[in-house]
C-alpha cells in the first residue's frame, strides 16, 4: 500500500519564509556534517557564507555551473579583472558549488539519486544559514518531443515515465508517493522573461522525468533494447499527446523535495534533439554550447528582474 508523502504548501512571496527542513531531528543536531559538500556546521560559518542567498541555480555539470556563476557575476556587475570564483565544495569531487552575490550555483550530477542527495544537503545548508525567500531553479538539457532542437521548456508539471505527476521511493521498506507540483506563478514569471527576451523558442509544458537515459527514455541505441522503433514511436506519441514536451532525469525529485519544504522551484531545460526524429545528440559542439547557454540567459534575466523589483542591494 502506497503512503502519501508531504504535500506542497502554498508559498507567499510577499513575506519572509525561512528555509525549513521537515525533519525535526536536524534542529537537535549539535553538528551537521554535509558530507557530500565537504562542509560542516562546526567548521564553517554558514550564515556568514550563505545568509544572503536568494537564488539557487542547479545543473548537472560542474563545468556548466561554474560558467553560469561567472556569467552571473558579469550580469550583476560583480565581475572585475582578476576575479576568482572558487569551488566552495573543493574538498570533495561529488559536487561543485559557486557563489556570486545572492546567487548560489550548484551541480547535481546525473539523475534522481545524485540530485536527491544534493537537495537534502542544500536545504540543510540554507536552513543553517538562516536563508529566507529562496527560489530554486534547475537549468539543464533535455530531449524534446515534437520540438526543434534549441527550444527551451519551462516545466509546468513534472511527471514520471507513466505520465503520472508523482515521485515514488521506498522508505523503510514501504513505497512512499509524493506529488510533483511546481510553482505555477514562478513558471509563468519565467515565461514572461522569455517573452521579454524573444531570443529563442520557449514553451510551457510538462516534463517527463525518468530513471534511465536509454531504455527508460525509449532509446534504440543503448546496450540493451527490448522493443522496436514502432513501440518507441507509439510511446513518445502518447507522451506528446499527454502534453509532455521534453524528457530529463531530475525534475520530479526537485519538485517533490523542494515542494515538501515549501521552496518555490522551477525547471528550465533546453532541448538538444527532437526524440521523434532520433535518439543521438549529433549537433556540432559549438551549436550545443550555444543551446546550453539559453536557459542561463533566461534565468539570468529573471534574477535581474527580481532583484530590480525588490531593490535588493547586491552583496559586493
Amino acid at each position: 500500500m502506497a503512503s502519501s508523502g508531504p504535500q506542497t504548501k502554498k508559498h507567499d512571496n510577499h513575506s519572509d519564509h525561512l528555509v525549513q527542513p521537515t525533519n525535526p531531528n536536524v534542529a537537535a543536531m549539535q553538528e551537521d556534517v554535509l558530507y557530500h559538500f565537504s562542509l560542516s556546521t562546526s567548521t564553517h560559518d554558514f550564515p556568514a557564507m550563505f545568509g544572503d542567498v536568494k537564488f539557487v541555480c542547479v545543473g548537472g555539470s560542474p563545468t556548466r555551473m561554474e560558467a553560469f556563476a561567472k556569467y552571473m557575476a558579469k550580469e550583476l556587475g560583480l565581475d572585475h579583472p582578476g576575479a576568482e570564483y572558487p569551488n566552495i565544495c573543493r574538498g570533495t569531487d561529488r559536487y561543485a558549488m559557486f557563489k556570486v552575490g545572492p546567487v548560489l550555483s550548484v551541480s547535481h550530477g546525473i539523475g534522481i539519486p545524485s540530485t536527491s542527495i544534493m537537495l537534502h544537503e542544500l536545504i540543510k545548508l540554507l536552513y543553517h544559514a538562516h536563508c529566507s525567500d529562496v527560489t530554486v531553479i534547475r537549468i539543464g538539457t533535455s530531449g524534446g518531443i515534437g520540438l526543434k532542437p534549441g527550444s527551451v521548456v519551462i516545466t509546468r508539471q513534472a511527471v514520471d515515465a507513466s505520465f503520472k505527476p508523482v515521485f515514488e521511493q521506498v522508505v523503510l521498506g514501504k513505497r512512499v508517493v509524493q506529488r510533483t507540483h511546481l510553482d505555477e506563478e514562478l513558471a509563468e514569471e519565467l515565461m514572461q522573461c522569455a517573452l521579454d527576451l524573444l531570443e529563442f523558442p520557449t514553451v510551457l509544458g510538462n516534463t517527463m522525468c525518468t530513471s534511465d537515459f536509454y531504455e527508460g527514455q525509449g532509446r534504440l541505441d543503448g546496450a540493451l533494447c527490448s522493443y522496436t522503433e514502432k513501440d518507441k514511436q507509439k510511446y513518445l506519441q502518447a507522451a506528446h499527446s499527454a502534453g509532455i514536451c521534453n524528457i530529463e532525469m531530475e525534475s520530479s525529485v526537485l519538485a517533490a523535495i523542494c515542494g515538501a519544504c515549501s521552496i518555490p522551484v522551477a525547471v528550465v531545460c533546453v532541448t538538444l534533439l527532437n526524440r521523434l526524429e532520433g535518439d543521438q545528440v549529433s549537433s556540432p559542439h559549438e551549436v550545443l554550447v550555444e543551446y546550453q547557454q539559453r536557459p542561463q540567459r533566461l534565468v539570468s534575466h529573471f534574477i535581474k528582474k527580481r532583484l530590480a523589483a525588490a531593490q535588493n542591494p547586491l552583496n559586493l
